[in-house]
C-alpha cells in the first residue's frame, strides 16, 4: 500500500468509500480485493446504482426466478435483492468496522426517495431497514430535505447510524449537524447508550460546479465589461471545491464546541463530512480534482469506479482541504456579486437529487415488475 494513492488518504485521515453496489463486486472477489489493495473501508450505494445493477446485468437472474417462484411481490423482491447485496458487502467490511472500532467500515442503504417528503414514512422506513439489515456496520440513507431534517434526528434518537445525504448548502448542512447533536441529546436524555451510533453528511460536490458554470456561462453571454467577464470565468470549477471548503469550517466549529464536547464525554463520534457525487463531470478539468482538493482529517470520499481506478493511477496526496480557506470565502462572495445566488443552485440541485432518485427508484421497481412477469410466466 505504501506506494498506492487511495490507501494513503487514509493515512492523512481520510476514508474512501466505494460508490458503487452490483452483485458482482462480492462473487469474483472485487470488493474483498479493493479492502485489501487500497485500505477501502466502505461503500455507498442509491437507486440510481441499483437501477444500472439489477437491469443491466445477468447477475440477478437466479434471484429473480427463485423470488418468483415463491410468489413474491415486486417490493419483496427490491428487498431480498437488496438485503442479500448489502448484507454480504457489510460482512465483508465487518472486520474494518471491528479493526477501527466502529469508527469506519460502513455500507449504505437508502429509504425509498418517494419518501423524500414524508417525515413519518422516512422515520419508519429507516428503522425498518436498520433492523432488516441487523449489522452494527450499516448506515441508512435520509436525504435533507425539509422533511428529512427531523427524521434524522429522530433516527439518530432511534439509536440508527444515518448517512444523510444530498447536502448542498450551508444552512442545510448546519441543520444537518444540529438534527445529528439534537438527535444524540434525546437519547442522553433517556439514558439510552451513544457510543455506538454513527453518522456522516455527505455534501455533494460536482454537481454544483455542473450547475453553476451554466449559470456562469449564461452571464457572461450578457456581459461587456472585459475585467468583470475575466474575474467571472476566474470561478468556474471553484465554486464546489470552495463551498466544501467552508463546510468544513463550520464542521470544525460545531464539533468543537461546549454543546459535542458533552455528548463526546458521554461517548459520542463527530459525524464525518462526507464529500460525495466527486466524479469529475466536466473535461475540462482534472479527472481527481474533487479528490485531490478536499483532503483533510476526519472525513470521507466516496468515490465512483472511474475516478476511483483514476486516482490509484496518479492521484497526489496533501493536505488540501484547509488551504486557501480564505480564498474560498472570496470566491463564494464574488460569485454572490456578480448576481448568481448560490443558495437559488442548491435548492434546485436538492429538488432534482430527489427527483432523479425518485425515476430511478420507480425505473428500477419497474423492471423487477417486468422481469417477475416473465419469470411467473414461464
Amino acid at each position: 500500500m505504501a506506494d498506492n494513492p487511495l490507501a494513503q488518504l487514509a493515512k492523512v485521515g481520510q476514508s474512501v468509500w466505494y460508490d458503487q453496489m452490483e452483485r458482482s463486486l462480492i462473487t469474483t472477489g472485487k470488493l474483498r480485493q479493493l479492502i485489501e489493495r487500497d485500505d477501502l473501508r466502505g461503500l455507498t450505494s442509491n437507486p440510481t446504482i441499483f437501477e444500472k445493477a439489477i437491469g443491466g446485468s445477468s447477475d440477478y437472474n437466479d434471484s429473480l426466478r427463485k423470488l418468483s417462484d415463491e410468489n413474491k411481490s415486486r417490493d419483496e423482491i427490491y428487498e431480498a435483492l437488496v438485503v442479500e447485496d448489502l448484507g454480504n458487502a457489510a460482512d465483508l467490511f465487518r472486520p474494518v468496522y471491528d479493526k477501527h472500532s466502529g469508527g469506519d467500515g460502513f455500507v449504505s442503504l437508502e429509504v425509498s426517495p418517494t419518501l423524500a417528503n414524508d417525515t413519518a414514512g422516512t422515520t419508519t422506513d429507516a428503522k425498518r431497514f436498520w433492523d432488516l439489515m441487523n449489522r452494527p456496520n450499516m448506515m441508512i440513507k435520509i436525504p435533507a430535505t425539509a422533511e428529512g431534517i427531523p427524521a434524522i434526528e429522530a433516527s439518530i434518537a432511534a439509536g440508527v447510524n444515518i448517512n444523510i445525504t444530498l447536502i448542498f448548502s450551508q444552512d442545510v448542512y448546519e441543520q444537518v449537524i444540529n438534527a445529528y447533536l439534537t438527535g444524540l441529546e434525546r437519547r442522553v436524555a433517556a439514558n439510552q447508550a451513544i457510543d455506538g451510533i454513527a453518522s456522516v453528511a455527505s455534501f455533494f460536490v460536482s454537481r454544483i460546479d455542473a450547475l453553476i458554470d451554466k449559470r456562469i456561462d449564461e452571464k457572461l453571454g450578457g456581459m461587456t465589461d472585459e475585467e468583470k467577464k475575466g474575474d467571472l470565468q476566474s470561478l468556474k470549477g471553484k465554486v464546489a471545491i470552495a463551498n466544501a471548503k467552508v463546510a468544513y469550517q463550520l464542521f470544525k466549529e460545531h464539533f468543537s464546541s461546549e454543546r459535542f464536547e458533552k455528548l463526546r464525554k458521554a461517548g459520542a463520534r463527530v459525524q464525518r463530512p462526507l464529500w460525495a457525487s466527486t466524479g469529475t463531470k466536466s473535461a475540462e478539468y482534472s479527472d481527481v480534482l474533487y479528490i485531490e482538493t478536499l483532503i483533510g482529517p476526519d472525513t470521507v470520499n466516496t468515490i465512483p469506479p472511474k475516478t476511483y481506478d483514476a486516482f490509484r493511477d496518479h492521484g497526489h496526496v496533501a493536505l488540501t482541504l484547509e488551504k486557501d480557506v480564505d480564498e474560498a470565502r472570496s470566491i463564494l462572495d464574488r460569485l454572490a456579486a456578480a448576481g448568481i445566488s448560490l443558495d437559488e443552485a442548491t435548492d434546485k440541485l436538492t429538488v432534482d437529487g430527489v427527483t432523479s432518485f425518485a425515476d430511478s427508484f420507480t425505473s428500477l421497481m419497474q423492471t423487477i415488475d417486468t422481469r417477475r412477469a416473465a419469470e411467473v410466466a414461464r
